[in-house]
């Protein structure tokens, strides 16, 4: 906010005294006051409903509802979903325990983004928010009607009380970077909290950063004696438009509609939240989950199985028209998913190793033998976008580049961007094969009469599959046989979900299915994923990361004034994580896959960035009553 500036007069003076004191006041003082009162006075201050990373935002602020969704969308009817694994916990914030699907549903943010615009925030719980031009501070104005789901009211002794708990407390990664960014948060009245940025620092993206934290009650938290970083099965008290209907602890999860929900009015959530339940049922694997929606014990399915895509969905209720399949636009960033190496492990350390063992997993062969073809191959953490570094560095990014080449991974700054290689349509590529095994040889694992690798103290290079999925049995078997054709010692390590979270956790692994889901205004997020500082704590950086060019390019991405800035900064960024080979990136599809029984209607178009299944879509009674009479509902 503006500054005011004054002269202090001492105060014993008086009279004459003070006239000469005021007198003699050397005239470089008074100057240096008058510009510091003229610099404090010009301080611009924005008000506004929303904050964009670049350019005007899209909406005004009399907006009504967002365009993508149906403002008149009927409130009813139940969504049913089928989830992984199990649960243990509905704490979403704590590293301990397996927490329930949508766990994080009961909660809200100042702020949210919309899935038809890219780098725009708009006020949810606040109605409006300050910043000056240089976002060196945020304040945030809470909307008077926000108030929890017991209908106790959100105030800004909540928000300060939320942000200090994940100052302190939770996932270690992200307080860190937090503690990194935010010098004070203060409470200026009731319903008005601000946050001051430490100077020093990019602040583009932090009114965004702490516009995104959830906030829960205070009051209930502390009646509770709430162990933040502990397990239960009672979440925080939130002001989101669910509550905890029922459970039963790793099977089912069941979710209510808030009649009494405080934001039903809010132009953000016009549209919104239309399903009066939203059921999660849970399966130890993807053949059970499949054949508990063919028997109708869920109602939607976004299918992840390219196998049964293509070959399953020959039952009856597909057949009679009960059960809609279709293929909808999926415009966001592919998810990153890949297998990555635990470079904690002595033997992965070498980069060479990991670029080998990567040759081993043959996705083209993969693609046309197990996924039917509807696959393509990740290449860059921005997959399916703009943001993708391709072929040789252009001059804007050597710019970035050039200045730390001692530090680059090789083949940054004079080849062009790291790309899987492409290999032949049978399971093992030879001319790969020998490839890979000039690289192992390079690095000293030779092949002994065993037909393993070893290195100079006798070790073989051994590789452990962590794998909790059957499905991906047929993925993994292929890669693991390729891998010992190379000599390398490579087993498949069948373990049930708890034990891969529970390993992922401890490190405990060589080799694991990850996911990067990056986004198109990355934030300081990418510390949590790829930052050195972290790297020993984060639950994102599982792989270890520890490069100094990458934390500078980090660095760089964030001080990023405009989009020509970020893009360039963001594909230099994902030229090096690519050169640094600890992923072996696997595959992904443009389009959402789903089936679901046809009672449900969405917008048309959707919106690029989102499928909102649970969000935006709406339970149509009509269709609803049709099936019934046809028998396809009980």
């Amino acid at each position: 906010m503006p500054r005011t500036l004054s002269l202090a007069i001492p105060r014993t003076m008086s009279g004459p005294s003070r006239l000469r004191w005021m007198i003699s006041v050397p005239l470089f003082l008074i100057a240096l006051a008058l510009t510091a009162l003229g610099a404090a006075a010009q301080e611009t201050v924005i008000k506004a409903h929303g904050i964009s990373t670049f350019g005007a935002l899209k909406y005004p602020a009399d907006f009504k509802h967002l365009d993508y969704v149906n403002p008149d969308a009927p409130k009813g009817g139940e969504i049913s979903i089928w989830a992984f694994g199990g649960f243990d916990s509905m704490h979403p914030y704590s590293i301990k325990g397996r927490s329930g699907a949508l766990s994080s549903v009961f909660f809200e943010t100042m702020l949210e983004a919309p899935a038809d615009e890219i780098g725009a925030n708009y006020c949810l719980i606040c109605e409006s928010m300050e910043y000056p031009e240089d976002r060196s501070w945020v304040i945030f104005n809470i909307r008077p009607e926000a108030a929890f789901s017991d209908g106790s009211p959100l105030t800004a002794d909540d928000a300060l009380f939320s942000y200090e708990t994940f100052l302190s407390k939770g996932l270690s990664s992200f307080r860190a970077v937090l503690s990194q960014q935010v010098d004070k948060a203060e409470v200026l009245d009731p319903h008005r909290i601000k946050f001051t940025f430490k100077t020093g620092i990019p602040t583009r993206d932090l009114p965004e950063t702490v516009g995104g934290l959830p906030i829960f009650s205070k009051a209930d938290f502390i009646a509770r004696n709430f162990d933040f970083e502990g397990t239960t099965l009672e979440p925080m008290l939130g002001s989101g438009p669910y509550v905890l209907d029922r459970l039963d602890v790793g099977k089912t999860l069941v979710y209510r509609r808030n009649p009494n929900y405080w934001g039903k009015d809010v132009p953000m959530m016009q549209g919104r939240s239309n399903f009066d339940t939203i059921r999660v049922e849970y399966y130890a694997d993807y053949s059970a989950a499949f054949e508990g929606f063919k028997g109708g014990a869920y109602t939607f399915r976004n299918e992840a199985s390219s196998k049964d895509w293509a070959t399953g969905y020959d039952f009856p209720a597909v057949q009679n028209g009960w059960i809609k399949k279709t293929e909808l636009n999926d415009g966001s960033l592919a998810t990153g998913q890949s297998f990555i190496f635990n470079l904690r492990r002595p033997h992965f350390q070498d980069r060479r190793v990991r670029e080998a063992i990567g040759m081993m997993f043959n996705f083209e062969w993969s693609n046309e033998t197990l996924f039917y073809g509807i696959y393509a191959r990740i290449n860059s953490f921005w997959e399916n976008s703009y943001l993708a570094a391709e072929g040789m560095p252009s001059p804007e990014e050597l710019a970035i580049l050039q200045p730390m080449a001692d530090i680059l991974p090789p083949g940054v700054l004079d080849q062009p961007a790291a790309a899987a290689p492409v290999s032949s349509t049978r399971q093992l590529d030879r001319a790969l094969l020998r490839q890979a095994s000039a690289l192992l040889d390079e690095a000293g694992w030779i092949v002994g009469n065993d037909g393993l690798r070893r290195n100079a103290a006798g070790e073989t290079l051994k590789l452990d599959f962590l794998n909790d999925s059957q499905t991906f049995n047929r993925v993994i078997n292929p890669f693991v046989e390729n891998l010992r054709r190379l000599g390398v010692d490579a087993v498949h390590n069948m373990v049930d979900n708890a034990q891969a979270v529970n390993r992922e956790r401890r490190y405990d692994f060589d080799i694991m299915t990850n996911q990067f889901p990056m986004g198109y205004v990355p934030g300081s997020g990418l510390k949590q994923y790829f930052g050195s500082a972290t790297a020993d704590t984060s639950e994102f950086n599982l792989m270890g990361l520890k490069s100094p060019a990458v934390d500078k390019l980090i660095e760089i991405v964030l001080a990023a004034k405009t989009q020509e800035e970020l893009t360039t900064s963001v594909r230099a960024l994902d030229r090096v994580l690519r050169a640094e080979k600890f992923w072996v990136p696997q595959w992904f599809k443009n389009t959402h896959t789903v089936a679901y029984l046809d009672v449900f209607d969405h917008p048309d178009p959707l919106p690029p960035y989102a499928l909102g299944n649970l969000d935006f879509w709406w339970y149509n009674p009509e269709k609803a009553e049709a099936l019934k009479a046809a028998g396809a509902i009980k």
